[in-house]
């Protein structure tokens, strides 16, 4: 009886872990993230970079060196913890890291050195290789995109062409191959960029096989792309063409007629290093023209392949000491200016304070940043790949009170408290990432600020851009970074009479502007849905302004009331009852509540002053729509399952103990009872 009772017992058991490890496993994959479904590879299509949905990217990035050295390891982690400059490059804006590395890394007797262990001591014991894969594995963590880059064969110096009497071809590629099969399935690895700077001896489309970088590029190219089709193979240029000279990698004037042919179409991205005279006193810096020569010598060289649409071309190394008056800063604007108009991809050199002739973003104690050089950079930054948020579906403005269909009809059933008045008044400083008179999009960028002596929850602030289009190509919103987060923002497009607005609208967590604070920079960007040029200068709220300045024809509107600006003279339709009409967004994948309904003031001495502001009435907001997504959530279907399995398996249980009772004496307390 006891045997039978322990084999009862034992069948229940199993049963009941049977049930406890489907419901985990249920749970388990109910719970992992979208990415690990959907890899978010990127490829391209002209001259844009895409992701694996299809969207325009744009990569803006920076270097972090030191594993190509003979530290076998990033630089800077004898002074601070390896996540933590992770978490600094998040925090500056950019999105990608290029990481250079030797192939002498690779060899088993390369050990990494000038670490502080105390700081860094998961790093310990690790070697080089492995070392890189930490970095990936906490960039990808951040959402950083990653390229690799074969930076030199050893330790000591670059070389002039891909490979060396050490290290040979058939070593570079078999490394590159290894790597490539290494992180493939990792969607953080996105590029590799296949040789540092070709220089001397390399030649484009001569055929010679020992000198022709173009046809090594092919060669390693397609090796990579069988074993990982989804990385970005990217190919620098050389030192000169034709006996036109420019810089190590950066000459990539061949590729017009000798392009680099791949097995896999829509992975190749070209990529020109540029620098500045205190680099080297190039001719281009004593030419009397200067700095208005430059966008001249850098279509020539490497420009054309946007302009033109060929390829996606980016800029994979620039940088300096300078960013001021000076030529050496002059030059640095004018260049980040120039890619900033052309929506080009870059990758700043570099994090590091110990690169000797340009310095780097941080200052020598690895933690300070340099804020003129930062100040550049963030007027042109993309956001982290994969998070870029669009405008919701378009609904009407209203005009002259009419309500707006799309708002609903107030409630008063609904137990909303009314919010209390807000004495005061806002300002908005703006200026523009992007200056051009005709552009592909627009980059206006804010700050909000709270003038008054009362909180302003920017829930109830809605902020209107002006501008005219006589395009039918419907437009999109993107926001590229905001203090505030750019997930609590959203923008949409309306028409009122002549004239077109972005309205960009604040959720809750975007929080709430006490007295004296402002809202932090809000970076966004719009453009037609074609990518065809808009010309800007036409925009009432348009002005070429480089630095934040108080700015009236972009308007504030609180609870629908004007706030801020002077709104544009010919707002209203001809016409008393012509209704405004929505323009075209890209809708989100949720609906979001549409602020309340706001009267449009045509005085043009509409300028805010001191004033009472209302309080917002109740509103019923839109219905949302419930999606079960595929992967990411805990389905109905997948709990009535578990739910079956459960209430089986305890039903076996009590059934086996019901046979028991009623076949055999009970047993004592203490046995066989758990």
């Amino acid at each position: 009886m006891e045997k039978l009772s322990l084999r009862i017992l034992l069948r229940g058991s199993i049963a009941c872990i049977l049930a406890i490890l489907f419901t985990a496993a249920v749970l388990f994959t109910g719970s992992q993230p979208s990415k690990a479904q959907s890899p978010n590879y990127l490829h391209t299509d002209g001259n844009r970079i895409l992701d694996a949905k299809g969207n325009q990217v744009i990569l803006t990035g920076i270097s972090w060196f030191g594993l190509e050295t003979e530290s076998f390891a990033p630089h800077g982690l004898w002074a601070r913890n390896w996540e933590s400059i992770l978490d600094q490059i998040v925090k500056l804006g950019f999105n990608t890291i290029r990481l250079p590395f030797s192939n002498q890394l690779l060899d088993p007797s390369s050990l990494p050195n000038s670490i502080n262990y105390e700081l860094n001591p998961d790093l310990k014991g690790l070697n080089g290789l492995e070392i890189m894969d930490k970095i990936i594995q906490g960039a990808g963590k951040r959402g950083l995109k990653v390229i690799l880059d074969r930076h030199r064969p050893d330790s000591h110096a670059q070389s002039e062409l891909w490979y060396t009497p050490q290290f040979s071809e058939e070593r570079w590629i078999k490394d590159w191959v290894d790597l490539a099969r290494r992180y493939a399935g990792n969607d953080a690895v996105i590029g590799v960029d296949l040789h540092n700077e070709p220089h001397g001896k390399a030649t484009w489309g001569s055929g010679d096989s020992g000198t022709d970088w173009r046809l090594a590029a092919e060669k390693a190219g397609n090796a990579i792309l069988a074993v990982n089709p989804n990385l970005l193979i990217i190919v620098q240029g050389i030192e000169q063409y034709k006996g036109d000279w420019y810089w190590w990698g950066g000459n990539l004037m061949g590729a017009r007629a000798d392009p680099v042919r791949l097995n896999v179409p829509h992975q190749l991205v070209y990529s020109t290093h540029t620098y500045g005279p205190g680099v080297y006193p190039q001719p281009w810096f004593s030419d009397p023209k200067f700095p208005d020569n430059l966008p001249g010598i850098w279509d020539r060289h490497w420009g054309y392949l946007n302009r033109e649409g060929i390829a996606p071309v980016i800029v994979g190394e620039f940088g300096g000491r300078s960013v001021g008056t000076d030529k050496e800063g002059i030059w640095q604007k004018a260049l980040f200016s120039y890619l900033r108009e052309n929506n080009i991809s870059y990758i700043y050199w570099t994090i590091n304070p110990d690169s000797g002739d340009t310095g780097g973003l941080l200052l020598d104690d690895w933690q300070s940043i340099d804020k003129a050089k930062q100040a550049m950079l963030s007027g042109y930054q993309f956001p982290i790949i994969g998070i870029e948020q669009q405008g919701p579906q378009p609904t009407q403005a209203a005009a002259q009170g009419t309500p707006n269909p799309a708002q609903g009809t107030p409630n008063p059933a609904q137990d909303t408290p009314t919010p209390a008045p807000i004495t005061g008044k806002l300002s908005l400083r703006y200026r523009t990432a992007n200056p051009g008179s005709q552009t592909t999009d627009s980059k206006p960028e804010f700050i909000i600020s709270n003038m008054g002596d009362t909180p302003v929850p920017l829930e109830r602030v809605e902020l209107s851009y002006w501008f005219r289009d006589a395009s039918s190509q419907p437009f999109v919103f993107h926001c590229d970074w905001a203090q505030v987060g750019c997930p609590a923002i959203t923008g949409d497009f309306h028409a009122v009479g002549d004239n077109q607005y972005l309205s960009l609208h604040f959720n809750p967590s975007a929080g709430v502007l006490a007295p004296g604070q402002d809202s932090g920079e809000i970076k966004i960007r719009f453009n037609r849905a074609d990518w065809s040029a808009i010309r800007q200068e036409d925009y009432f709220s348009y002005a070429p302004l480089n630095e934040y300045t108080q700015w009236e024809h972009v308007t504030l509107y609180v609870d629908g009331k004007l706030a801020w600006g002077i709104e544009p003279t010919n707002l209203l339709a001809s016409s008393p009852s012509a209704q405004p009409s929505a323009t075209q967004t890209t809708p989100t994948l949720a609906p979001t509540p549409q602020p309340a309904s706001r009267q449009i003031e045509s005085s043009p001495e509409a300028v805010a002053t001191e004033t009472v502001l209302p309080t917002a009435t109740e509103t019923v907001l839109p219905a949302a729509t419930v999606e079960v997504p595929a992967s990411g959530g805990i389905s109905v279907i997948s709990l009535v399952l578990v739910g079956v399995v459960a209430v089986f398996a305890f039903g076996l249980v009590a059934f086996q103990i019901g046979r028991k009772s009623a076949s055999g004496p009970k047993q004592g307390p203490g046995k066989n009872n758990k």
